[in-house]
Order: C-alpha cells, then sequence, then structure tokens
C-alpha cells in the first residue's frame, strides 16, 4: 500500500489561512440542524427526541434499519429495498469494502487517473488481484471517460470498475448517454461498477444529474457520503447501495472483519439530516453557484492569462490549470508560504505527476469563506504577473 497522496499536502499547508483545498459543501452545524428539524414539524421534533435518548448498544451489521430505511426511501426512490444498503462511517471504508469484495481472486480491474486516491489505487490492495489498467483522462476530453479506450483495455478476467462521477478533481459530470454506453460496455463483459456518487445531488443544474450506479446497472454499487452534498464532515455517515443481493452479501461478509458497526448517534444524525434534506441541498448548491460565478470571472475574465479550466457543472470542486512559470506544487508552495493559501496541487490526485496534468490543481469552492480565499489570491497574481510574463518571454 502507497502513501497517502494527500500526506505531503497535509504537512505543507496545514497553518494556511484561507482554504482553497477544502472539497465539502458549506459545513453543517448541530445548532442550525435542530432549528431546521424544529421548524420542519412533529417528525423532526421526534428525531431530536430520539437523538437526546438513544441506548449505546451496538448497531446490526451493516447499519440500523430505520437509518436504510430513509435512505431507500430518499435517495433511492425505494427502487431498492433497505436490506441492500450498508452503513459505514464514511465513504472511505465504503469504497475499500467493495473493492476487497470484488477485486480479488484472480480479478482484473480498470480505474481512471487523475483521481481521488481509493478510486485509483483500491484494486491493487485486495489481495489475489490480477492487476490494475490506468486509464487517464484528459482535459481536451472535458475530463470525460473515453469508451473506445475502455474496450480497449478489458481483458478476459477484467470483472471490476471504478467509476466517480460526478468526477472528481474535475467536477464534472458524464451525459447520461456516456453512462449508458459504460453500462453497456460493462454488462457485456460481466463486469462490476462501483461509482463514487460522493458529489451527486450538488449538480449546478438537475438536468444533468445521473441515476445511480445502483439503480442504473444490475451490478452497478453506488458509494455515498454525507460530507460532500449535505456538509454533514462530522457525522462520519456513508454508505454502499447495490440492487443484487448476492453482491450485497459479499459486501457484508467483507465489512464484518472492518467497520461493522457505526455510531449510534451519527446513524440518528444521519436522519436527521435526511429529514430535511431538500433544504439543506438547496442552501449548500446557492453557496455553490455563487461561488463558481466568482470563480468563473476569476479564471475566464481577470486572470485569464494565467489560468484555464473546463468550467465544472457538478460538486464544489474544479481542476484549474496554472499557465504561468510554475509547476502547480511550485505554484502551492509559493501560496502557502507568501500568503498562507491553500490548494490541491496534481500530486494529490496522481502517483505519476508528468506532462500536462503538473500544471492543474484543484480548488474548492463550496464554503462561504471560499470569497476570502480568492481575494487573496488575485493579490497574489497581482503582485507576481509581472515577474511571471518576464520568465515567460525569457523562456520562448
Amino acid at each position: 500500500m502507497n502513501e497517502p497522496w494527500s500526506k505531503q499536502h497535509k504537512r505543507e499547508f496545514k497553518s494556511c489561512k484561507f482554504s482553497l483545498s477544502n472539497s465539502f459543501a458549506q459545513p453543517l452545524s448541530m445548532p442550525e440542524l435542530m432549528n431546521k428539524l424544529k421548524a420542519s414539524g412533529d417528525s423532526g421534533t421526534e428525531l431530536i427526541d430520539l437523538y437526546h435518548n438513544h441506548n449505546l448498544e451496538y448497531v446490526p451489521n451493516g447499519g440500523s434499519l430505520d437509518l436504510r430505511r430513509d435512505i431507500a426511501r430518499i435517495i433511492y426512490d425505494d427502487k431498492l429495498p433497505a436490506e441492500n444498503i450498508l452503513i459505514f462511517p464514511g465513504a472511505q471504508a465504503a469504497v475499500q469494502t467493495a473493492t476487497l469484495a470484488f477485486a480479488t481472486r484472480g480479478v482484473h480491474s480498470i480505474v481512471f487517473t487523475p483521481g481521488y486516491q481509493s478510486t485509483v489505487e483500491s484494486p491493487q490492495w485486495a489481495v489475489g488481484n490480477a492487476g490494475v489498467t490506468k486509464l487517464r483522462r484528459r482535459p481536451e476530453n472535458d475530463w470525460q471517460v473515453d469508451p473506445e479506450e475502455l474496450r480497449g483495455a478489458i481483458r478476459p478476467d477484467t470483472k471490476f470498475l471504478i467509476l466517480n462521477e460526478p468526477y472528481n478533481p474535475g467536477g464534472i459530470v458524464m451525459s447520461a448517454a456516456l453512462q449508458k454506453e459504460v453500462i453497456g460496455i460493462c454488462r457485456e463483459h460481466c463486469i462490476v461498477i462501483l461509482c463514487d456518487e460522493v458529489y451527486r445531488l450538488l449538480e449546478h443544474d438537475d438536468a444533468v444529474r445521473l441515476p445511480t450506479m445502483a439503480n442504473a446497472y444490475e451490478q452497478g454499487i453506488s458509494a455515498v457520503t454525507m460530507s460532500k452534498p449535505w456538509g454533514g464532515c462530522g457525522i462520519t455517515i456513508g454508505w454502499l447501495a447495490c440492487g443484487d443481493k448476492g453482491m450485497v452479501q459479499r459486501m457484508v461478509d467483507v465489512q464484518y472483519f472492518g467497520s461493522a458497526c457505526p455510531s449510534r448517534a451519527s446513524e440518528i444524525q444521519g436522519r436527521m439530516v435526511l429529514r430535511v434534506s431538500d433544504t439543506i441541498l438547496r442552501e449548500r448548491r446557492d453557496v455553490i453557484l455563487e461561488n463558481k460565478a466568482l470563480l468563473q470571472d476569476f479564471i475566464e475574465n481577470r486572470y485569464s492569462e494565467w489560468f484555464q479550466w473546463r468550467r465544472p457543472n457538478a460538486g464544489a470542486i474544479a481542476f484549474v490549470k496554472f499557465i504561468g512559470p510554475w509547476t502547480s506544487e511550485e505554484l502551492g508552495n509559493h501560496l502557502a508560504e507568501k500568503v498562507g493559501i491553500s490548494m490541491k496541487p496534481a500530486y494529490c490526485f496522481t502517483d505519476s505527476v508528468e506532462g500536462e496534468v503538473e500544471d492543474y490543481f484543484r480548488v474548492g469552492f463550496g464554503e462561504r469563506k471560499m470569497t476570502l480565499a480568492l481575494e487573496a489570491l488575485g493579490k497574489f497574481v497581482d503582485v507576481h504577473e509581472e515577474s511571471w510574463r518576464a520568465v515567460m518571454a525569457a523562456n520562448d
């Protein structure tokens, strides 16, 4: 198992005053959640009472039925039974559990890079795996999966594929037509698809929202967390959903040796969030869209000489290219040291920082305080752009 790609980032940016690193929506507070529940009526009050009076027994393996029922109803429109949803303390353990269940026993896997480390590397951690093929997502293709490259990477033993839609770090979701094509390719070869869907429900336009992989494909698994769309990072609740009960049982067997029992307090907080989900999501998306407009003006107008992007359409993140004289790592070091701005350089999303990708860095724009970081970044550019022009001219 390799070191965490973000380990260097956490060390070098930990004391920064401004953050463009955070990838979640505006964080939810307990007082805010309580006020929303009280305003929602009697059912919200019942959950508050349950939270203050629950016992501290073990919860069932895979999570309590009440939370699983709420997820089945609110997220999956009751198209999946509650028993087909497994609760975890966040999505990280969920992704690894699914991978350990399906990427072992002589299975070859396909993943996509750059990406969140668990979605790229976790099949390598499965004992008995038959190798992993990494396919590159490219900015000139709007960070989309290339179906022809996918077809070309499939071997007779390819039985596991990891997607991340909406895509991290690009902040772009594939089209419904492309999703159907990818599912068709995998169906033809009996390939399980694990889709990290942590930014689903934060689409900037509801029209681009995809069906969950658990609903769209009979061998599809959806991985979800409350931290990204709802800003419930401290709740530490995530889940896996899958339509095939046999596949669910395989994941239950793996989960038993990992995080079999989540916290009951966290489960009840998760139910609270789901009870007022629409309000929370609407408010979080409003912040995201306001910040996106500021970023769009910053990148496409004010500082287009120095930055480029493929405009995001989902989530609270974007992959931005610096077209000045430094790599993204060098830019990040200068920002941290000179003005205290944290961002995520390319090395946080790949084990091979080479070619064009070394110029990219991820920004997060889900929090209200992002505007302060963007203002500080603008001042930094104002100070340095003349020297950048001189270096660029000398290198021509």
